[in-house]
């Protein structure tokens, strides 16, 4: 184990129990060893994702504190078959809530394959410990996961590759509530596949206890539907949940586990709250520690500062950011507030995905909930119910989740656009800026919306990146009463308001929002960049920068992504350079047509798309520039083309 001393809780003094499942009751040596490692695992993942928090990171501490005692027995469990014991079993702690990242970093750091120093640096840029794990980035760390519902499918895949092993995944009820785990359930029962799927049961998601919004929804009934045989005890019972997972270790085929425990147990402040799916507060953290006598994890929490701001830009209000994640429910109400109550009811459904703080529906929620619908974590489901609401002429659906999430409902978006549905859809979470948990939460493939066939002009389907809080608000107002699927788009990170060049809001008083119209933001005669979202104020101050050394170019919003406004194209396409700059993927956002599309216009300049283009490296506000879409990359990649 590459653990020392001088790391504050004393993981050295871990000792892993080598565990034969055939011996279903523990001795009291061995027992007694596994709740020693249970509390230093427990008061480790407390600390290190408290440090995360502290410099400003999140970090996501109840999830892996919660399965401590059930990952440890299956390490045991993985000792004895290393030592040659049976049955065997694959060496791999798959856990389906990517959220318990800090669990596998942990159990890398005992298995000798990370050094211990490196958990002092959990989630921050270039540390490699991003928040969700990712196959050979991290040392130790042996699959990627992150969105709910898409490991066990993955497993059962494992499990037919190693047919005389047994395979763990560690499960949630969270994650159970996705559409991807009944059927990867089915499919293991029908191949009776070796799974064992060990779920924290803990009543808790981001946005509440599924017990009370989603009434009627239980794990255990679920999963003996499909066939699994499931066997429900207590996760805290040390005894009782060793017996129980020998009894599934030992028995062929897939068998569930279902640990109920509250979560965050024993924690003062957070036990049972759903505050404790994300990253514990520092003061928490420090009460906790202290109650467990570890004054130097203590002292060293007390001591953590804030991690680096971002830098500072021309062309924009660095006093007035919005975050238009959050405006959206805001903005949203106000339309609803001039709707008339009975007409509301009738007309508006409001669908949330569990993350109702992360997209603005919380503030739905609380002003109307006569519209508002706690969907659960059912992405594919709650979208095409949003449409089936908006079925009928003057009805609409309302949707929202994160941008990364649209990839699993492209083809409710076909159905609801061939049905003519009027939906408008919120994907926040837009691209990679402020994205600690990484390559799996970045929202790249955003223009995968747009799939609908231009057949005479029939498709109404639009999309929107607005770049402030300013044009977000007045396109929101705009495009609400729309026909159609439109899809507004907004960042995790907030954004500065953008300036005109006498120093005056660009989109304030007197501008107006119109779908399809393109923005100049500044004018050029070298050339143009293209852009819109996050990337504007980074772009804007390029474009000063630039000026400022001699090369005039100019600047243009394209807040609507998918319709040309032709005026514009012409004005572009007479221009003797573009450079399309986006947070989307490189190889499927605007750039990749943009440049087709002047083409068919006539353009004979020089033309380059940037967007993101590298797996994420960790870190907020730095995942920007590590794509070369900060100031200075957009500089450089100017200054090449113009060469």
């Amino acid at each position: 184990m590459a653990a020392t001393t001088d790391f504050p809780i004393p993981l050295h003094e871990y000792k892993v129990v080598p565990l034969d499942p055939k011996q279903p009751t523990l001795t009291d040596e061995q027992r007694e060893q596994l709740e020693k490692n249970i509390q230093l695992c427990r008061d480790a993942i407390i600390f290190f994702t408290a440090i995360g928090g502290a410099k400003g990171l999140g970090g996501h501490s109840g999830g892996p504190y919660d399965t401590v005692p059930e990952t440890l027995i299956m390490h045991g469990f993985m000792e004895n078959s290393r030592q040659g014991g049976t049955p065997g079993i694959v060496p791999v702690f798959f856990d389906e809530a990517g959220h318990r990242v800090a669990t596998q970093y942990l159990m890398s750091v005992l298995e000798g394959e990370m050094d211990i120093e490196k958990l002092y640096h959990y989630r921050e840029y270039l540390s490699h410990l991003p928040g969700h794990p990712e196959r050979g980035f991290t040392p130790g760390v042996k699959f990627s996961s992150g969105r709910l519902g898409h490991m066990w499918p993955f497993v059962n895949g494992v499990a037919l590759a190693n047919p005389d092993k047994v395979v763990f995944m560690l499960g949630s009820d969270g994650s159970q509530m996705e559409g991807n785990d009944a059927e990867a359930a089915r499919l293991a029962v029908a191949q009776q596949l070796n799974v064992k799927v060990i779920v924290d049961d803990n009543d808790v998601t981001i946005a509440g206890h599924p017990s009370n919004y989603l009434p009627g929804y239980d794990v255990s009934k679920t999963l003996a539907g499909h066939g699994l045989r499931v066997d429900t005890g207590d996760g805290e019972d040390l005894d009782s949940l060793y017996s129980r997972m020998c009894a599934a270790v030992t028995e062929s085929g897939p068998v569930a586990l279902m640990n109920k425990r509250k979560m965050c147990v024993g924690i003062e402040g957070l036990e049972g709250s759903a505050h404790g799916h994300d990253v514990i507060g520092t003061k928490v953290a420090i009460d906790y520690l202290k109650s467990r006598g570890r004054a130097e994890a203590v002292d060293y929490l007390e001591s953590v500062e804030k991690g680096p701001g971002g830098p500072s830009y021309e062309g924009c209000d660095a006093s007035s950011v919005g975050k238009n994640r959050d405006l959206f429910g805001k903005i949203l109400n106000e339309i609803l507030d001039a709707i008339p109550e009975e007409q509301r009811i009738a007309s508006v459904k409001v669908f949330d995905c569990d993350l109702e703080g992360s997209c603005g529906l919380n503030h739905v929620r609380k002003e109307h909930p006569e519209v508002f619908v706690r969907g659960g974590i059912m992405e594919r489901g709650n979208f095409s119910a949003a449409a089936g609401f908006g079925y009928e002429t003057g009805k609409q659906g309302i949707f929202a989740t994160f941008s990364a999430f649209l990839e699993m409902v492209v083809s409710e978006v076909t159905m609801a656009r061939l049905n003519q549905s009027n939906v408008l859809a919120h994907f926040s979470h837009a691209g990679c800026d402020d994205m600690a948990d990484n390559t799996c939460h970045f929202g790249l493939n955003n223009m995968f919306g747009d799939n609908g066939l231009p057949d005479e002009d029939r498709d109404n389907t639009r999309l929107y990146f607005p770049a402030d809080q300013h044009q977000f608000r007045k396109c929101l107002k705009s495009i609400y009463n729309d026909l159609g699927l439109r899809f507004l788009f907004s960042t995790r990170s907030g954004v500065p308001d953008l300036l005109n060049e006498d120093g005056e809001k660009l989109f304030g008083d007197g501008y107006e929002f119109v779908s399809g119209k393109d923005d100049v933001i500044r004018e050029g005669t070298a050339g143009y960049i293209v852009t819109f979202g996050e990337t504007t104020y980074r772009a804007l101050d390029a474009v000063i920068k630039l000026k400022a050394a001699g090369i005039d170019f100019g600047l243009i919003c394209k807040a609507t992504l998918n319709v040309y406004d032709e005026e514009m194209m012409q004005k572009l396409a007479a221009s003797p350079a573009v450079l399309v700059a986006e947070s989307f993927n490189v190889k499927t956002g605007l750039g990749s047509r943009f440049g087709t599309e002047l083409l068919k216009r006539g353009f004979t300049g020089r033309y380059n798309n940037i967007g993101t283009h590298r797996e994420g490296s960790g870190g907020l506000w730095q995942q920007m520039g590590y794509q070369g879409l900060d100031s200075e990359g957009i500089q450089n990649t100017v200054k090449e083309l113009l060469k």
